[in-house]
């Protein structure tokens, strides 16, 4: 794996690695980074002679059993009770992100990217598409071939066939003023089993897998965290504040 390099001319993001985290603790984490960001651009817009710079963040976390609906989702794709999600120890929230219902849980890689896009690119579709590049490839490092869906986001191994393709990384994002908050969340050791209690990103005909499904073994955890890492200052061209 390559080191990190640093170069002046890039945009520089304070990366942290919250480890396993509450989920509604993290969501306010989140919020209090992005709304400073916000509210400073619109400072900026407001007395442009004085702009202040401001700052990027990425969170790296796991969390608790917990299912999430976006803005966008439907509450009928959540399939178990009140009291099935008590006795199996999850917790259920509807959020600010787009996208529909999803599942977080220990074993799988969550990355939330605060960034303020003017410092990349002011397109939000092409925020998505890198970062499922940045999964696409870190699986590759895994021998794994996973892609896109037409018309679905998220990453997909055997994405070639889409009947059998098995969604390995879902994505929700929220933006304000281009600022991001929220993001991926990528299976890795997971529990695949707690995905019955939903339908997945509300798509009755796909399935999820893991990394550790697809090779047989469990992964190590902190490897992967890096080079996920890294494959996003690459694909996103910035380097890291720690």
């Amino acid at each position: 794996m390559n080191s990190l390099k640093s170069n002046p001319n890039r945009p520089r993001v304070n990366f942290e690695d919250l480890d396993v985290i509450d989920y509604k603790i993290a969501w306010d984490y989140q919020t209090s980074l992005f709304e400073p960001i916000v509210n400073q651009k619109i400072a900026n817009r407001k007395d442009p002679e004085n702009t202040i710079p401001t700052k990027n963040h990425l969170l790296f976390c796991e969390h608790p059993h917990v299912y999430t609906l976006g803005t966008s989702g439907s509450s009928s794709n959540l399939l178990a009770s009140e009291q099935l999600l008590t006795a199996r120890g999850a917790s259920f929230y509807k959020i600010n992100r787009g996208g529909d219902i999803t599942y977080h849980g220990p074993g799988q890689l969550v990355a939330y990217p605060i960034f303020d896009l003017d410092y990349f690119f002011s397109d939000i579709h092409k925020y998505l598409r890198f970062l499922e590049e940045s999964v696409i490839l870190t699986l590759k490092e895994y021998g794994i071939n996973a892609g896109r869906i037409e018309g679905l986001t998220g990453v997909w191994v055997n994405a070639a066939d889409p009947k059998n393709a098995r969604k390995i990384c879902a994505l929700g994002v929220k933006s304000s003023r281009w600022v991001t908050m929220h993001g991926i969340g990528f299976n890795i050791n997971t529990d695949l089993s707690y995905f019955n209690a939903i339908i997945p990103c509300g798509i009755k005909d796909k399935k999820v897998t893991s990394l550790k499904k697809e090779l047989g073994h469990t992964i190590d955890f902190n490897e992967i965290k890096q080079i996920l890492k890294l494959n996003m200052s690459t694909i996103f061209d910035y380097d890291y504040n720690e």
